[in-house]
C-alpha cells in the first residue's frame, strides 16, 4: 500500500508551508505499509518555540483554505517544543531543534520509503545543523571561571 493522492497532496501543501516559514530539515515518509492509522509522516523543526508556533500556524491555515482539512487532534500547543498535527491523512510533526535530536524521529522511520517534496521544503536540509554550527561560532567562549 502508498499513500493516496490525497495524503500526497497535505504533505506537500504542508512542506511548501513551512519551508515558507523557514523551517530546518523538512522531510516527509510514506507510513501506510507500516501503520495503518495513517499514510504519511512530515517532520519539521525550529530552533525556537516562537518559530515552532508559527510553522505549525502556518501549516494549518494553508491546510485549511487551499485544501478544506483540519486536524483531528493537536497536541503540544502549550509548550510549542514539539507539536503534532493529526490529520488522519497525515501526522505533521513540528518540533524544536533540542528535541528533534533527542527524539530522532527519522531514526525510526528510516527504512520507509521517502516521498518527493517540493523543492523549497528539499532545500530546507541541513539547516538545522548549520543554525547550530552558527549559533556555537556565535557564543562567547567561556572564560577561566566558567563564563
Amino acid at each position: 500500500m502508498t499513500a493516496t493522492d490525497r495524503s500526497l497532496e497535505l504533505i506537500n501543501t504542508a512542506a511548501q508551508a513551512a519551508a515558507d516559514k523557514l523551517a530546518h530539515d523538512v522531510i516527509a515518509y510514506d507510513v501506510s505499509d507500516v501503520l495503518s492509522i495513517t499514510d504519511a509522516f512530515l517532520l519539521a523543526s525550529a530552533p525556537n518555540d516562537r518559530q515552532v508556533k508559527s510553522i505549525v500556524d502556518e501549516i494549518e491555515e494553508r491546510l485549511s483554505k487551499q485544501l478544506g482539512a483540519k486536524p483531528v487532534r493537536r497536541e503540544g500547543d502549550r509548550e510549542a517544543r514539539w507539536v503534532l498535527l493529526d490529520y488522519v491523512d497525515i501526522v505533521v510533526h513540528v518540533q524544536h531543534s533540542e528535541e528533534r535530536v533527542f527524539y530522532a524521529l527519522e531514526r525510526l522511520w528510516k527504512d520507509c520509503p521517502e516521498l518527493e517534496l517540493p523543492a523549497d521544503a528539499t532545500a530546507t536540509r541541513g539547516k538545522g545543523e548549520e543554525h547550530a554550527r552558527t549559533q556555537a561560532a556565535e557564543s562567547p567562549a567561556p572564560d577561566g571561571d566558567g563564563w
